[in-house]
């Protein structure tokens, strides 16, 4: 499955609408985003369950600041809409393939729980 191009306006609609999607934030004339975009298109090849996208952060400033992306390459992995990877800086294929192999290994049931936890404990501490 080749890349998608994510903008403002299909974003959200991608996120939500996919169960596991793997978001680069790049940028044309960035040499290591040039050079990770090799290794993130062959994983997309490998994967074709998962979403893989890009937002090219020059076209797309206002996303970009919305995730507080500062370096690129950044990488970001929502599952099930919960943010469980974001790091700056590309990786090598067996660490991307690691990387979703751990994503998808994950118990999601237990993440949804213990996010309602945490906002369970800041809600009774505000009230």
């Amino acid at each position: 499955m080749a890349t998608v191009e994510l903008k403002q306006d299909n974003f959200e609609a991608t996120v939500t609408g996919n169960d596991v999607v793997i978001v680069d934030f790049w940028a044309p004339w960035c040499g290591p985003c040039r050079a990770f975009a090799p290794i993130y298109e062959a994983a997309s090849e490998k994967h074709p369950g998962i979403v893989f996208a890009k937002v090219n952060t020059e076209e797309e400033q206002g996303l970009a600041a919305a995730f507080n992306i500062r370096s690129i390459p950044t990488l970001m992995v929502f599952r099930e809409q919960v943010i469980l990877f974001s790091q700056a800086g590309s990786l090598p294929a067996s660490a991307l393939d690691q990387l979703i192999e751990q994503v998808m290994s994950l118990d999601m049931a237990q993440v949804h729980k213990e996010i309602a936890e945490e906002q369970a404990k800041k809600q009774a501490g505000q009230a």
